[in-house]
């Protein structure tokens, strides 16, 4: 398809981003031509938009970011064979070598040369986007365009609470940003006995409510160590799962697990964590996991059925719908903290 379409570019390696015209990406035999329905701002997209020391490193503008979306397939590849023009489509934002120890062991959310998008290529925040065949997930026709488009987040959160046992266990879900606002409501469906959500944001402890917190703590107003402690009978939760990637909040989820509990961190810190090695993970024979994406696919299929048979609800979680235009307000909502999930429409559907 040739053509010009509205984008929004990280332009400079400073602060913010330009809704530009670029060129309507071309696809190659193996690809497919995407027309966006809804597309939503993800922590790394705020990341990328405030220029800290991480995307420094890492992005290289200009270039269209975004990952998350949901869309029509309007144009295959020739050698494309899985996918056809019509099919409603959200896609794996982790494109993969194939080649590495991990992929050729099936670990393809860990491979070595993995490539982003939206962060390594260009992204989403835009009217059409070209990708890999094999990135391609399809939609249930059902299913609501800006639910499909945050289903890539949602699969870290189902990553994070499923990757152990969380059935009758005592979970704490540390930062209530979207994604964990998203294991609140996993752990819950998952038959966790107590989902305990901490976060500093009054707004984003009420969300987590809705989500199906049993407990909404604030953490700038009770010592959330002490709390946690006093909730499992002084012992300790079995579950944390590290959402904030604050250095002071990921100690705290390190001191308030029990002997023999399970950390999972997605979170990414930008600052060196201190942590108590000795007294808070090896004295007390803890799992300690690093969560990288999603397994591909197998948390995809967890999270399509968790969404389908309504185990899981997370419009509570979508709080605001806004035009590609207005993408300034959508990451000043963000950075305030006075959101859940922003979804932007580029092609105003």
């Amino acid at each position: 398809m040739d053509g010009k379409m509205k984008a929004l570019v990280k332009h400079e390696r400073a602060k913010g981003a330009q809704l530009q015209e670029v060129d309507i990406p071309k696809i190659g035999d193996l690809d497919v031509l995407i027309k966006v329905k809804a597309t939503s701002i993800c922590g790394t997209d705020l990341h990328i938009y405030n220029w800290d020391e991480w995307s420094a490193s890492r992005v290289n503008p200009p270039y269209v970011f975004g990952h998350e979306f949901s869309g029509e397939v309007v144009e295959v590849g020739s050698k494309v064979s899985k996918v056809k023009v019509g099919d409603y489509v959200s896609a794996e934002t982790h494109i993969v070598c194939h080649q590495c120890p991990q992929c050729l062991t099936g670990k393809f959310h860990i491979c070595e040369n993995t490539q982003i998008i939206g962060v390594d290529t260009n992204g989403c925040f835009a009217e059409y986007v070209a990708l890999p065949e094999e990135n391609m997930w399809k939609n249930p026709d059902t299913m609501p365009t800006d639910i499909a488009s945050i289903q890539e987040p949602m699969g870290n959160a189902v990553h994070t609470v499923l990757n152990g046992d969380v059935a009758g266990k005592n979970v704490a879900i540390i930062g209530c940003g979207p994604i964990g606002l998203m294991a609140v409501g996993v752990a819950k469906a998952a038959g966790a006995s107590q989902v305990l959500a901490f976060d500093l944001n009054p707004y984003r402890l009420e969300l987590a409510e809705k989500m199906g917190a049993t407990t909404i703590i604030n953490s700038k107003e009770v010592d959330p160590v002490a709390k946690a402690k006093e909730l499992t009978e002084g012992h300790g939760v079995d579950v944390v799962c590290e959402m904030s990637g604050h250095p002071i909040a990921m100690d705290q989820g390190f001191k308030m697990i029990t002997n023999g509990g399970r950390v999972s961190i997605l979170s990414l810190p930008v600052k060196p964590v201190t942590l108590d090695v000795t007294n808070d993970i090896v004295f007390k024979g803890i799992e300690v996991q690093g969560i990288a994406g999603r397994k591909m696919f197998e948390t995809w299929q967890q999270v399509s059925r968790l969404l389908q048979s309504n185990q899981v609800d997370v419009t509570p979680i979508i709080t605001h719908h806004l035009p590609m235009e207005e993408f300034e307000k959508g990451f000043q909502l963000m950075n305030e903290g006075k959101c859940g999930k922003v979804v932007l429409h580029p092609n105003g559907e």
